[in-house]
């Protein structure tokens, strides 16, 4: 085992200092040749009002210092192509750059919000094919793209059901949400103006069908789900939880989070789904570490289409063009139609996979999350019992005995080159470690990383304080998160000389 486990991905290279603290006065990073035109007074013609004068503290430096400066920063980072991410919830696949370049295109790059359709017509072709295509994979009857992200998804689908109880008269106040939902329905659920209801999971992780058929009366406009939830177990009832709210007056709304583990394999709108999102950043390729860009689609059935936003996208003998005729709307959610070049990816992934190339993805997920379930179970406890699908779920019981926790481990892991899982997620489970190694994972890797935690397991047994201690050999050692939270440092100053 020992010959596979990497202590230190990457190599040794020099402390790197702020480059406010590199700075020398007089130091420039171009040189320009003398003009050879009339100089002209950037004041006199943009007016003083316009014109900054020298930003105080800035930095200066050769060119060779700030090339060397940000290189080696860049040197610094840990990104999917040096390795795997195996956040749970949150995959991190591959990004093929094939998708990269067809984004970067000219025409679509370069594209105008404000472009006339009839300038535009390659890019509503674009955003056309991905919402038929969405529309197929999902067995849903409708697809918007506008939402931003998958929250903003969550937003709009019960801004919709919501246009959809006031229309039959029979509005409703209250949304059910299980314990083993994606972490942002309730505040989603609470900024639609419902209030919320939270149903704990049976001890297989699941929704418990016959306490349901107890809370759902009158009052539930719908129950928010996510399949699989985020234990990684999918909810084998969904016909039925389905049903039951139909027959109550209720709808069912699913959180796309976690296609990953359904595309190709199974539709929600053939499972009773009234209306869900999805998050393009997460299942059709593109990263979306740092903060974005996202995209949340919703798919709806067709009682629920009437009510999508402004513009809708209708053919016409020209082509595609935007339809605002649209009196049962509630209108727009976002200023453009989507981010765009996250519409570009997606689009491209799908297209280069196909059907059966998007059916094996998601077989490769789900084989790999089980993979890896099944090396740890013997060193890790698992909580549920039920199948794992995309992710697996396991919690630090066994190692809290020696006074380590799940924080700890992962924070050992970065001493042996891996990003770590997700840490105390889902808060259903007490010390939770989250793990999704996606599709892209080949099995050297995933046997890497299985070696990686089985010796941090033995650590715990026979070094406890080498993994309480831990990281090691990363450029900051182990931090006072708690202080950090408390007080932080948002702002450089310079030391006292």
């Amino acid at each position: 085992m020992g010959e596979r486990i990497r202590k230190v991905r990457g190599h040794v290279s020099q402390n790197e200092p702020l480059l406010f603290e590199l700075s020398s006065p007089g130091k420039k990073a171009c040189q320009l040749p003398p003009l050879d035109v009339p100089s002209v007074d950037p004041a006199a013609v943009l007016g003083p009002a316009h014109v900054r004068g020298e930003i105080e503290g800035f930095p200066e430096v050769s060119e060779v210092e700030a090339i060397r400066h940000f290189s080696r920063l860049a040197s610094w980072n840990y990104a999917i192509d040096l390795g795997m991410y195996p956040l749970g919830s949150c995959t991190m696949k591959y990004n093929p750059r094939i998708n990269e370049k067809m984004a970067a295109l000219e025409g679509l790059a370069l594209a105008h919000p404000y472009q006339p359709e009839p300038l535009a017509r390659g890019a509503l072709e674009i955003m056309a094919r991905l919402e038929a295509a969405l529309a197929e994979i999902t067995g849903m009857d409708a697809v918007s793209l506008q939402p931003a992200a998958g929250a903003h998804g969550e937003l709009l689908g019960l801004l919709l059901i919501r246009a959809c109880l006031e229309a039959r008269g029979d509005p409703r106040k209250k949304i059910l949400i299980p314990d083993s939902a994606h972490g942002t329905n309730p505040a989603t659920a609470a900024m639609a103006g419902y209030s919320v209801e939270n149903l704990r999971s049976n001890p297989r992780g699941m929704l418990d069908v016959e306490n349901l058929a107890r809370v759902v009366d009158a009052g539930v406009a719908a129950l928010m789900i996510t399949n699989p939830n985020t234990l990684g177990v999918f909810e084998e009832n969904i016909r039925r939880i389905a049903d039951l709210l139909h027959e109550r007056g209720a709808l069912l709304y699913l959180d796309g989070a976690n296609m990953n583990a359904l595309v190709g394999l199974t539709r929600p709108g053939d499972t009773g789904v009234d209306v869900m999102h999805l998050n393009l950043h997460k299942t059709f390729s593109t990263p979306h570490g740092g903060g974005g860009p996202g995209s949340g689609p919703v798919a709806v059935m067709r009682p629920l289409e009437p009510f999508l936003p402004v513009p809708r996208l209708k053919r016409t003998p020209a082509g595609w063009a935007f339809d605002y005729d649209r009196p049962r709307s509630i209108g727009r959610v976002r200023a453009f139609y989507g981010n765009f070049g996250v519409l570009v990816r997606a689009l491209a992934y799908i297209l280069a996979c196909g059907a059966d190339g998007l059916r094996q993805a998601t077989l490769d997920a789900v084989l790999n999350a089980n993979y890896v379930r099944q090396a740890l179970l013997p060193h890790y406890e698992l909580p549920h019992q039920a199948p794992s699908m995309h992710e697996c779920v396991f919690s630090d019981a066994r190692q809290a005995r020696r006074g380590v926790r799940t924080m700890d481990i992962a924070k050992r892991l970065l001493d042996y080159g891996f990003h770590p899982y997700t840490v105390s997620f889902p808060l259903i489970v007490p010390g939770a470690m989250m793990i999704e190694p996606t599709e892209s994972e080949s099995k050297r890797e995933l046997d890497l990383f299985i070696d990686a935690l089985i010796a941090i397991a033995r650590e715990t047994e026979e070094k406890p304080e080498l993994v309480l201690q831990a990281p090691h050999s990363t450029r900051t050692a182990r931090v006072d998160e708690v202080t950090a939270a408390r007080k932080p440092v948002l702002r450089w100053r310079p030391s006292p000389p």
